[in-house]
């Protein structure tokens, strides 16, 4: 049996091994990451607001040598995500707060569980302690602190995060000013559709999030036509043709 970081029989490999779920987990986190009291990490670099489609296909790159690779593979893989913030650390002159780290574990953990539900069905509380223990795992490689022991407890300092870390600045509004850019009119507006109808409340709120009648009867449509396979029309749809190929590149199971 392969030496694997993440169980073959994981929910974990099912939630991410899908391209619309895992576009989705990064749509609802593209809302979070704008309103993090910590965001202007990214700025510092200028790799988010610069490109914001490909930071999301690099993101998705480093999760799936973590999720899908052998154990050694994802700890490297690990190893060199905690490096790569050591540098942009060290150019910067300052660290980056744990609590920051921890932030973007929980928004994984919660949109992986809730981005799954909303295109699947509801996860019994042992699946969504899988889902919480793959992410405990890798904050624990990368030693960060104040890591929650389980995931009941995880749900509390989640919503403590929720509660404490987030604010509307100028950075959440440049940001989703850029998301237009690179998206387009009609992308954004599902983009902002779906941030809507998977975000927590706090969000929703902070992000001013609001619903429209079109978007219930087109995730519905949506989630029929993957029966037929019709969903692959629909996702090249979702992002710029360029990306083509890395969205049908995220459908391993």
């Amino acid at each position: 049996m392969d030496d694997v970081f993440v169980a073959k029989d994981s929910i974990v490999r099912k939630i991410w091994g899908k391209a619309d779920t895992v576009l989705f987990i990064f749509a609802g986190a593209a809302a979070e990451f704008a309103l993090n009291k910590a965001v202007d990490w990214l700025y510092f670099t200028g790799r988010l607001p610069a490109d914001p489609l490909g930071r999301l296909f690099s993101t998705v790159a480093y999760a799936r040598q973590i999720i899908f690779a052998k154990k050694d593979e994802a700890l490297k893989a690990i190893d060199q995500i905690t490096a790569i913030h050591a540098s942009v650390e060290k150019k910067r002159g300052a660290g980056i707060p744990d609590w920051a780290y921890r932030d973007v574990l929980f928004l994984l953990i919660d949109y992986s569980i809730r981005s799954f539900e909303l295109l699947e069905y509801k996860l019994p509380d042992e699946q969504k302690a899988e889902v919480f223990d793959v992410f405990y795992r890798v904050g624990n490689r990368m030693k960060l602190k104040g890591l929650p022991a389980n995931f009941a407890a995880w749900r509390q300092a989640r919503d403590g995060h929720l509660a404490s870390d987030l604010v509307r600045s100028e950075f959440t509004d440049d940001l989703y000013r850029q998301y237009r850019k690179h998206l387009g009119r009609i992308r954004y507006m599902l983009l902002l559709q779906v941030q809507y109808i998977l975000s927590p409340v706090q969000v929703t709120k902070l992000a001013v999030l609001k619903p429209s009648v079109w978007f219930a009867p087109l995730l519905k449509l949506y989630k029929f036509s993957r029966i037929f396979s019709g969903d692959q029309l629909l996702k090249a749809a979702l992002l710029p043709k360029e990306y083509k190929a890395r969205i049908r590149a995220l459908d391993v199971v």
